[in-house]
């Protein structure tokens, strides 16, 4: 079997033992409830199977057992330390998942150990350098909940079901060619945002959007110093970068707290140690978290047209004052990318996805657009993408590319790639071909016809810094020529099909006396 169709295989088998845990709790709570516990469970393993790996390297020339040695003052406080340095969290013996799967095989566990256990990490990072990262990190999975059961009895029934389920999973044997933890975080992520609408959808962008961005922002480079997503949701965006390029520090600030928590968890998942990612929690626009800070790559896919304050005093503010303008308060959408703009390193690259009244609507925004590209020359590339692509809405959207240093500062590149997709059940796809072609386009900056223009700035500032892409890539396809004499011709000869049908029918019925 090839990798290729391996990796379909262990998904598709991931993604039924996920749905099945998932109709276990189905039922009994909403669905953004029940991801919460299987999230947080699959989390929770992650960390407790980096713990043994750790303990068992600490421990490979003593030849003792973690638990043997946990009950020796002097190896215990060694371990802890060890732990704390190494992995940011302490886990110990009895709190491990492995171990509380033998008390559910002996059919004595307790759902309280497991409270106790998750309460016992939080702990163990008190006064540590990751405790930022690790506090109110499993504040979405409520133990105590009666969506779970009427008492313990019941409520440790159920989330045992649970853990056994993820105990099945294969996630470190040598013949797994997916990334089992991602891939299942992507996929709960995205049935909830399948099924839950808008509010899912603002956290969660489609795999292959991510990766445009990804390669959008890594263009000749294969080390970053930084990548920051202002709105950066479950930290998705940020992890794709590092699939296309080293990235030393993940940055992001997300206002939705069980969103913050989820992306925190999710950059531990993926083996970010806590030192190498700044995750913040707060509104970016109001309440900034990295002011000050420069960032060499930047992705996002903030809320569409979301509101804001639009407050006065942000005119004084260093992110929107050299403007002149704020973006009205009915959409932020300008407010994100002069946000974004004032993080961008002089030697970076940022790409953003919004909605398509950017490049048109006037007003402050007509303004802001004009200041971006006659004044500053930041914006490099639009593109245009498919609609009904994202879950929530099926608006089209587009890219905005933005550098402050501009290899090719006397145009900018349009890409029409809108009508390039796969149509599937319930949304349209990029495929594989289509990423790669948006890509190979912005590299080779070139005009195809009816999919790319490479306009100049001369021609931008007579359309009145308009950047609706019809305007620039021409993808008007003309109807193929009716030949008049040969459609009445045809409808001649259907004409005389029928009366001879008719003719024959009424023979038939003269024979059968009716």
């Amino acid at each position: 079997m090839t990798p290729t169709l391996k990796q379909k295989k262990q998904q598709e088998e991931l993604h039924a033992k996920l749905w099945n845990m998932a109709n276990d709790l189905r039922g009994q709570m909403e669905a953004y409830e029940f991801k919460n516990y299987i999230l947080g469970l699959i989390f929770y393993r992650y960390l407790s199977e980096k713990t043994e790996m750790r303990v068992q390297k600490l421990l490979e020339e003593d030849n003792l057992s973690y638990k043997e040695a946990w009950e020796n003052e002097e190896y215990r406080e060694a371990l802890k330390e060890e732990l704390i340095s190494q992995i940011g969290y302490v886990i110990e013996p009895k709190y491990l998942f492995s171990s509380m799967i033998e008390e559910i095989k002996k059919g004595t566990f307790d759902i309280e150990l497991l409270s106790h256990a998750i309460n016992a990490v939080t702990e163990s990072t008190l006064g540590a350098e990751s405790q930022e990262d690790f506090d109110n990190l499993f504040d979405d999975m409520d133990l105590t909940s009666s969506k779970l059961g009427r008492d313990v009895k019941s409520r440790s029934k159920l989330i045992a079901k649970v853990m056994v389920s993820i105990n099945e999973i294969p996630f470190l044997h040598d013949d797994v060619e997916i990334d089992v933890l991602g891939d299942a975080y992507e996929y709960l992520i995205s049935q909830f945002a399948a099924n839950a609408g808008k509010k899912a959808g603002e956290f969660y962008t489609p795999q292959q959007v991510s990766k445009v961005l990804a390669k959008l922002v890594t263009v000749g480079k294969s080390d970053l110093k930084s990548v920051y997503d202002p709105t950066c949701g479950s930290g998705s965006l940020l992890l794709r970068v590092a699939k296309e390029a080293k990235v030393r520090k993940f940055y992001g600030q997300e206002l939705t707290a069980t969103t913050y928590n989820l992306a925190r968890m999710n950059m531990l998942l993926h083996d970010v140690s806590y030192q190498n990612f700044d995750i913040r929690n707060g509104d970016t626009l109001e309440d900034p978290q990295h002011l000050g800070m420069k960032f060499e790559a930047i992705v996002a896919n903030p809320p569409y047209s979301a509101k804001w304050s639009a407050d006065p005093k942000f005119l004084d503010d260093e992110r929107f004052s050299a403007y002149g303008k704020l973006a009205p308060k009915s959409r932020a959408d300008f407010a994100f990318i002069q946000h974004m703009i004032y993080h961008l390193d002089d030697n970076g690259t940022m790409a953003v996805v919004l909605p398509h009244g950017v490049l048109f609507r006037g007003a402050a925004e007509g303004e802001i657009r004009r200041y971006l590209i006659e004044e500053k020359n930041y914006l490099d590339a639009v593109i245009g993408l498919p609609a009904n692509i994202f879950y929530g809405t099926p608006i089209p959207t587009c890219i905005l590319v933005f550098k402050k240093c501009r290899e090719h500062e006397d145009n900018i590149l349009f890409i029409d790639a809108s009508q390039h997709f796969e149509k599937g059940k319930n949304k349209n796809l990029l495929r594989e071909e289509d990423v790669e072609r948006i890509i190979d386009t912005y590299i080779k900056r070139e005009t195809i016809e009816k999919y790319s223009y490479v306009a100049s700035l001369e021609e931008v500032k007579k359309n009145n810094f308009n950047l609706n892409i019809p305007r620039y890539v021409d993808t008007f396809e003309e109807e193929e020529e009716i030949d008049i004499e040969a459609v009445q011709q045809r409808l001649k000869e259907i004409d005389d099909e029928i009366a001879a049908i008719d003719k024959e029918l009424a023979d038939y019925l003269k024979d059968l006396g009716l």
